[in-house]
């Protein structure tokens, strides 16, 4: 898939199910999810980077 912007995350079909691995891949809908949130709430540029990682790690 190669690198994905933080912004594009929120755009992309998130999977049928959860992989629940400890860094959760950038399709995951947990991921999806919580950058939405993010864009909603009127994060941009670092924040979104700091969420991103965030997500991922949760």
């Amino acid at each position: 898939m190669g690198k994905v912007k933080a912004k594009k995350v929120s755009s992309l079909k998130p999977k049928k199910k959860c992989c629940r691995k400890k860094t959760r891949c950038l399709k995951c809908p947990v991921v999806i999810m919580r950058m939405k949130r993010l864009e909603a709430a009127g994060c941009c540029g670092k924040e979104l980077k700091k969420g991103l990682k965030k997500a991922r790690a949760a």
